[in-house]
């Protein structure tokens, strides 16, 4: 019987372990792209009702309330329902959560501002999708992501491509939405095809830091090398690292150090720094050619070089 006991307190124990460390299995889960099991995760922490809501902590059910909110916001993993998101956006927000009383006030004027007029008899065409790009600036500088995220959204679904890299770096850094890598990369790819140099240098650095994709430095080299041709400063410097490093293309101080020195040329320092780096194992002579060569990649602004 004692020994029955214990394994039934063991068993208990180890489902309260396990319950505990739902919330980071969830947010593992929305960072792959993975909404359904995310909404799994989230729903029950979120309710926090039952036995094991004694075992949640406070930080990860606010959490789970405010992921729920966005998903049901942007329409992850469930249909997209505005007034769903405003009451998980309230709970968080009535328990301190920044985010969700700020996405709350801007989802609630939202819907104020759809409601019909009673003046109005005939029923109107739906809007088109919409944004302002330069309130989206503003909002974002200002702290206020949901704003934000709400201006540059539909233009980047239209296929706006300055809408799209901020999109991307919303969801790179998780201003205003839970990080995620794959989404990011979504929106950086939309925008580096359509030619957009930050795009294609924040694409770059996805590869190489294998964040949202699978590691690959010749994919970052290629990314690189397309901004860097259209003078992207940080680009044409790490482009230079990855010629001195031999990371994605075979190893070579002559052209580490002509784009080094051309990012430190365009304001970047860290280009400076892969140029002196080589210089070190240079002949004079091989200084020289790096030095022409990035003369003639000036003249032929950057392409070919």
């Amino acid at each position: 019987m004692k020994n029955l006991t214990a394994i039934l307190y063991l068993t208990l124990a180890l489902f309260i372990l396990s319950a505990c460390g739902d919330y980071e299995k969830g947010a593992a889960a929305y960072k792959e792209g993975n909404h359904a099991t995310a909404l799994n995760v989230f729903q029950p922490l979120a309710e926090n009702k039952g036995f094991l809501s004694l075992f949640y902590s406070k930080e990860d059910v606010i959490n789970a309330q405010f992921n729920l909110g966005v998903m049901y916001e942007i329409g992850q993993g469930v249909p997209q329902d505005d007034k769903t998101a405003v009451k998980w956006y309230r709970l968080a927000a009535e328990q301190g959560h920044a985010g969700a009383q700020s996405n709350l006030k801007i989802l609630q004027e939202k819907i104020a501002e759809q409601q019909p007029s009673p003046t109005v008899t005939a029923e109107k065409p739906p809007t088109p999708p919409s944004g302002d790009f330069q309130k989206g600036i503003a909002a974002y500088e200002s702290g206020d992501y949901a704003t934000a995220l709400r201006e540059w959204k539909p233009l980047a679904e239209q296929g706006n491509a300055d809408a799209q890299v901020h999109l991307g770096g919303m969801y790179t850094l998780g201003k205003g939405v839970p990080k995620d890598y794959k989404t990011a990369v979504k929106w950086y790819s939309l925008a580096a095809e359509q030619g957009h140099s930050n795009a294609q240098y924040n694409l770059g650095w996805m590869y190489r830091q294998g964040r949202g994709v699978p590691q690959n430095d010749k994919t970052a080299v290629k990314w690189y090398r397309l901004a860097a041709e259209q003078g992207h400063a940080d680009a044409q410097s790490n482009l230079g690292a990855m010629y001195a490093l031999k990371q994605g293309v075979v190893q070579d101080n002559i052209y580490a150090h002509m784009w080094g020195h051309l990012g430190a040329s365009n304001g970047n320092e860290t280009g400076g720094k892969v140029r002196d780096f080589v210089e070190k194992k240079m002949t004079p002579a091989d200084i020289s050619t790096a030095q022409k060569l990035a003369r003639e990649c000036v003249r032929k602004k950057y392409k070919g070089c």
